[in-house]
This record gives C-alpha cells, structure tokens and sequence, in this order.
C-alpha cells in the first residue's frame, strides 16, 4: 500500500520520498466523501510507484482533514510546506478551503485542485481539473428550464464562496431562457443539525411556489435537505451541483424522477475510462470499499496530474511547471484529460437519480 503519512510524523521524519499533502474532509459535512477520497489517492499513488514514482522518487500521501474550518486547514499545509515536509498539494474539498489554502501556499509548491468550483483563482501553481459553473449547471439548468417547464426557480445553498457565485451565474442563465428566480436562501455548514430550521426553510419553498430548486448545499446538509424534502410531499424537480453517489445513499435513494445531478463524472459512466478505473479500484479494494464517486476519483487525478506535471518540467518548482503546464495530460476514469489555462475543459453529465442509481440523461460538451 502507498504509505499514507500523519502530519506530525511528516515532519519530524525525513524521506527520500516526493511527499504529497492530500486535502481531503475526513470531517464536517463533507467527511461522508474522505474515504472514497483516500482509496482513489492511494490507488494513483501506488500506481505512480509501480512505474518508478515521481523524479525517480518514490511518492507518499500526508493526510490532511480539509473538513476543517478553512484557516485551520490552511494552516496546517502551510506548516508543511513550510517545513519542507510536502512538496506538492492535492485537494478535493470545498472552495473556501481552497481559497485559504492558496494564500497559504503562496505558490512555494504546486497545488492540484479537484472538485467543481466557482472559477477565477489564479495563481502561480494552481491547477484546476473541475468544472466552473458556466460548464457544470448552467446547461441543465437550460434544459430542465425547457424540458421540464421549469419557469420559477428557488436558489438554495450553503453560505461560502461557491453557492453565492454559483447563483449569481444562475440568475444570469435562467433570465436569458426567461425563467425568473423566486427565493434565494443561504445556510450556514451544518444546518442539518437543526431540524426545525429546515423546516421552517422547507415552508419558505413551498411558498415560493418554484418549478424547480437549484441546490448548492453540499455533503451532509445536501442529504438532510433532500429527505426533508421528500417527506415534505412537494414535487419541484430539484438540480444539484453537488450530488454524489454517497450522497444519494445517504439520501436513501430517489424515486420521484424530479431529482438531478450535474457532475463531469459519475460512477455508472458507461465508458472504457470509466469501467477500467472501476475495475482497478475494485481490486484493490474489494468489493465493499466506498462507492466511487465524484469526489472521490477526483483525487487519483489530483495525485496523476502531479506527477504528469513533474514529468513533463523535470522538476518540482512553480515557475517550471507553471511553463509547460498547457498541454499537460493525463487518463482518469473520466477519460483523456489535457490543462489548457491551467484548466481542464471536459464533458459534464447531467444524471437522474433513480433509486440509488443515476441514470445519466446526457452529456453536455
């Protein structure tokens, strides 16, 4: 197994090893993630070092809980990097992590990051591999506008950087396909815990009367709303930026047909990339290890995408990798994907929950 090491024992034991800090939640409301997230890190880790490392050098996974609040997370990796304990960043966590996290950094080493986001963010040593919202809900949004009728639209999650910018962009794209926004609503990390507030939220909806929600809740305030909302009875479809297989799990499934998801990469993805990254997880894993997931896979990529960088610049250091970035490639369940921009540009999926399935309705390129 690829070592996977704890902070302290990063720094107080030297290696020969490129040493990756790998950002991912272990906690909070996106902790439910972490796991999945791990299994795919390791899984490139271990295959990077099967065909000699990175620079010759064998690569090593130092775990840090990006389900933490976002400075103390920062904090900890500019620990690290300060005390030349990590030499590269790996994160599929949320974009107030990451914001934090980049100034933290302060391009001393490169960082990789996963998930979907609100884009902008530039700097010297970021890479981003997920979809900003112009690409990743703003075509759903689209067609369920047409498809669905859906006219009158509800605004719907957490209080940080990625919902309030992904909403901005939302009303922008529904008033140009003449639907108009009925409610907006922002909730604090948690909200979950409070179930009398999601119902009071739940009433505020439903006097609304909207066609449809765009949610942009995340992890387990994602899941708490949704069965809130089925219990509730009421029928609007419901567009998620942030809905993942485990999530649906912990949803218990999905029934009514109104429920979508919008993600470059889901688990039932019918294609070579796809069942191949499958078939090696599960043998490495077995067959009960955490479902794959978005997330989850984003970190093999994260992880592959370091490497490729290295591989390409001969080296480690920011200004090297940052000069033959463009270009860039490498293969994930997700298929081929290539920096342009120090961005990836990929297909996104716009999946239909169907039990605890998705049936992916289409691709938008």
């Amino acid at each position: 197994m690829a070592a996977i090491v704890d902070p302290f024992e990063a720094r107080l034991i030297p290696s020969r090893a490129v040493r990756i800090g790998l950002v991912v939640p272990v906690s909070g409301v996106l902790g439910l993630v972490g796991p999945c997230a791990i299994n795919c890190a390791v899984l490139a880790a271990e295959e990077l070092n099967a065909r000699g490392g990175v620079l010759g050098r064998p690569v090593e996974l130092v775990l840090v809980d990006g389900g933490r609040p976002a400075r103390e997370v920062a904090a900890e990796v500019a620990g690290l990097v300060g005390d030349g304990a990590v030499q590269a960043v790996a994160g599929t966590h949320a974009s107030d992590v990451r914001v934090e996290v980049v100034a933290a950094v302060a391009g001393r080493v490169p960082f990789v990051y996963a998930p979907p986001y609100e884009g902008g963010g530039h700097a010297p040593g970021v890479y981003f591999l997920g979809e900003t919202p112009g690409r990743q809900l703003a075509p759903g949004l689209a067609w369920l506008t047409r498809a669905r009728r859906a006219r009158r639209w509800y605004l719907l999650g957490n209080d940080y950087v990625w919902p309030r910018l992904v909403s901005a962009g939302a009303r922008r794209t529904l008033r140009a396909h003449g639907a108009t926004v009925v409610g907006e609503d922002f909730v604090r990390h948690g909200e979950a815990a409070d179930r009398l507030d999601w119902l009071d939220r739940l009433d505020r909806v439903a006097a609304a009367r909207p066609d449809a929600i765009l949610l942009t809740l995340i992890g387990s305030d994602l899941v708490a709303f949704n069965r809130a909302y089925a219990a509730s009875g009421l029928g609007a479809a419901r567009l998620c930026g942030a809905l993942e297989e485990h999530g649906l799990l912990g949803i218990g499934g999905d029934g009514t047909g109104e429920l979508y998801a919008s993600m470059g990469y889901f688990r039932d993805l019918r294609t070579d990339a796809s069942l191949r990254f499958a078939e090696r997880y599960a043998a490495r894993f077995g067959p009960d290890a955490p479902m794959l997931n978005a997330h989850g896979q984003g970190a093999y990529e994260a992880v592959a995408m370091l490497a490729a960088l290295a591989a390409r610049a001969g080296s480690l250091a920011v200004p090297e990798l940052d000069g033959v970035a463009d270009g860039t490639t490498i293969t994930s369940a997700r298929g081929r994907l290539t920096l342009t921009g120090r961005h990836v540009h990929h297909p996104v999926h716009l999946g239909r929950a169907d039990g605890l399935n998705f049936l992916l309705q289409k691709p938008f390129h």
